[in-house]
């Protein structure tokens, strides 16, 4: 640029960095660096006063794009599990049911279970919480990069029926064995039918190596009676029980002590503000 006395200035570094700011955060946005973009201003403001070095600028930025990846990531794989609540084990009241194995719990939380594609069975009476706890190991495990579905079995099974009337059965089965965690809700309510028992064979079958969780208000050893066919109830049986932790959970339920009225709210019902899960397509 012209000075006043008429001879070319040199532009500052901070001058042209300001120039060249809105197009390069243009160029980011068009390349769907969006983290990196949203902070640009910011960061180009610490390096102007000199309290960020050239690598230093350019490092934050790339952290502010992860950063941005990582809680989009997070925010799909936890919309993708349909959860009824959020929650966390912290949350459970041990307390309330000592009989209950905290311990063990609280060694599932680590998450090696779903790292060795080794199973669990949480099983005990309604409403000491077992929901709770399979949807908090759930949504740790998305924390952690993991993806998981949530589902209540009965509409597991009754979306892999609808797969035979209109031959999807095949692509609805590869859905269900897709996420690396399966959470299935009030396991052995109810006698199975041969073809659900089937269904369900071909989904064990098909997830061989990854993680599920089940919830049952049955010990597993009740479980063989509601099969129609003794020698498919152990071919299931085997590689899911016989392959996963078992955590049983005795108590009182926690419902009657959280009645309307009593001044607490319920950790165990489902979030009010959260998505309605009734009518649950597969994943």
């Amino acid at each position: 640029m012209t000075g006043r006395d008429g001879q070319l200035a040199e532009a500052s570094p901070a001058g042209a960095a300001a120039v060249a700011a809105p197009a390069v955060e243009a160029a980011l946005r068009s390349l769907k660096l969006t983290g990196m973009a949203d902070m640009l201003g910011e960061r180009l403001a610490q390096a102007r006063t000199g309290s960020l070095g050239h690598a230093e600028l350019l490092g934050l930025l790339i952290g502010d794009e992860q950063t941005r990846r990582d809680t989009a990531g997070l925010a799909r794989r936890l919309a993708a599990a349909h959860f009824e609540q959020v929650c966390a084990i912290e949350d459970y009241d041990f307390g309330y049911n000592p009989q209950i194995p905290a311990g063990t719990i609280r060694d599932l939380a680590g998450l090696g279970f779903l790292t060795a594609g080794q199973s669990v069975i949480l099983h005990g009476p309604v409403g000491v919480g077992k929901t709770m706890i399979a949807q908090a190991l759930g949504q740790l495990a998305c924390r952690r990069g993991h993806t998981a579905v949530f589902t209540k079995t009965s509409r597991l099974l009754a979306d892999l029926s609808g797969g035979h009337a209109d031959r999807t059965w095949t692509t609805r089965l590869r859905r269900w064995a897709r996420p690396a965690l399966l959470i299935c809700d009030d396991f052995a309510m109810r006698d199975l039918t041969m073809a659900q028992a089937d269904d369900l064979y071909e989904l064990i079958t098909e997830r061989a190596g990854r993680s599920i969780i089940i919830t049952s208000n049955r010990a597993p050893a009740d479980w063989y009676p509601l099969f129609p066919n003794p020698v498919v109830a152990e071919s299931i049986l085997d590689r899911l029980v016989n392959t996963a932790f078992h955590v049983p959970m005795p108590g009182r339920s926690y419902r009657p002590h959280q009645r309307p009225g009593t001044g607490k709210p319920d950790p165990l019902a489902p979030d009010p503000s959260g998505q309605d899960t009734a009518g649950q397509a597969a994943p």
